[in-house]
């Protein structure tokens, strides 16, 4: 049986305490595509991931472990939650059937050392499948990322569905729904 792990970016810290705003792992697209994929007989977590407006490798790790991660596992990242991925494959020897990564950040504030990790340039044969999703109107911190992949990685530019107005795949959507996501993790 497939199981998918859907983690959550970092919000800002206002946000994440104003009651208006929806908890990381309930905003915008990660419910609708959790609810399509257990549609889909998928059955799909969405952990919240420990102080995630300042966070922490080691304890998004310890949260993100408790999952049994093996090769029927489907790991889906968004943003911080993207970087949080490609750092834990690296570190791991362990394969997965599907990688998706939307709008993956790579870049930590000053003082963090959420990144300080070596990229595994072998990371495309630790997945059966995977993919990025990017959008050229987003952020420079993601552009930046998605550039350093390609240049460490340069194979890892064929995996990439790239985006002219998504911005960074949060309200600049305008909606909840990402049938491009749901396509790749259900086929």
């Amino acid at each position: 049986m497939h199981t998918a792990i859907i983690i959550h970016g970092r919000p800002d810290e206002e946000e994440y305490f104003d009651d208006k705003f929806d908890s990381p792992s309930n905003s915008f697209w990660i419910p609708w595509i959790q609810h399509k994929l257990l549609i889909n007989k998928i059955f799909a977590q969405t952990p919240e991931m420990p102080t995630p407006y300042n966070p922490n490798y080691n304890e998004w790790k310890k949260e993100f472990e408790r999952f049994d991660i093996n090769e029927n596992t489907i790991l889906v990242g968004h943003s911080r939650g993207g970087g949080f991925i490609i750092r834990w494959l690296s570190e791991n020897n362990i394969k997965v059937d599907k990688v998706a990564l939307v709008a993956p950040s790579l870049i930590s504030e000053v003082g963090s050392d959420f990144y300080n990790f070596n990229l595994d340039k072998n990371m495309l044969s630790k997945a059966n499948n995977f993919k990025i999703f990017y959008s050229r109107d987003d952020e420079e911190e993601i552009t930046l990322s998605v550039e350093n992949l390609i240049k460490e990685i340069p194979e890892i530019e064929s995996h990439i569905k790239y985006f002219d107005n998504m911005g960074h795949f949060d309200s600049d959507m305008g909606t909840r729904e990402f049938p491009e996501l749901l396509e790749f993790l259900i086929s």
